[in-house]
């Protein structure tokens, strides 16, 4: 069997090494190439193309939520395993909405690594153990509360405010890029609650997420 190739990036080389400690103990997976940030990471993937990146969200130069999104745009046939700190579901839900297929904390252990790289290698979206309770819970509860999934037409600039609330943007940080005021944007949020039939912004956060709602980039 070819062997799954992978690159890793993250700006630590002690967490490198123990990525490619731990992934040596499977001879089906290989390490071609490693990266210290965002940018060097589209560098190596310029020279040779994996089937997987190993991705830390917080690095220099290009932090990883941004990688994911333009990964997902630029090679769409890469899986992309999130490997972080970063417990707060909230992450979970940025960088799966942005085209990450995997979810890993690095104070899981280290079968779980292997565990998570099978899983996303099979076609499955792997979600740390730590997180499965919430994010399930969450899931369910979305589908329990929108049993028929009727069309939502949205306006044009509330396709852009969705963009933004999916990302964890304020609205005076969305009035800032829009070129519009935070009662204005204020607006726009209270239209995209009314029409998914939410009642706060996190609630509309997990909906779009669960059901995989495509927000334009």
């Amino acid at each position: 069997m070819k062997a799954y190739t992978v690159i890793i990036a993250d700006d630590h080389s002690l967490i490198r090494q123990g990525i490619k400690s731990i992934l040596a103990q499977n001879p089906e997976v290989e390490v071609i190439a490693e990266a210290a940030d965002g940018l060097e990471l589209f560098t190596r993937l310029a020279e040779q193309l994996p089937d997987m990146i190993v991705l830390d969200i917080s690095m220099p130069r290009m932090n990883g939520i941004d990688v994911v999104a333009e990964v997902h745009e630029h090679y769409p046939t890469v899986h992309i395993l999130i490997l972080t700190m970063h417990s707060n579901a909230q992450y979970f839900y940025h960088v799966i909405s942005a085209g990450a297929h995997g979810y890993l904390l690095k104070d899981d252990s280290d079968t779980e690594l292997l565990t998570a790289i099978r899983t996303v290698r099979q076609g499955k979206t792997y979600v740390s153990p730590q997180l499965v309770a919430e994010v399930t819970g969450d899931m369910v509860s979305a589908f329990r509360d929108n049993k028929e999934m009727p069309v939502i037409h949205l306006t044009e600039r509330e396709k852009q405010v969705l963009q933004l609330v999916v990302k964890g943007h304020t609205s005076k940080q969305m009035a800032v890029f829009l070129c519009l005021s935070p009662r204005t944007v204020d607006h726009h949020r209270a239209s995209l609650l009314k029409k998914f039939k939410m009642k706060n912004t996190v609630d509309l956060v997990n909906h779009v997420v669960s059901n995989s709602i495509v927000v334009p980039q």
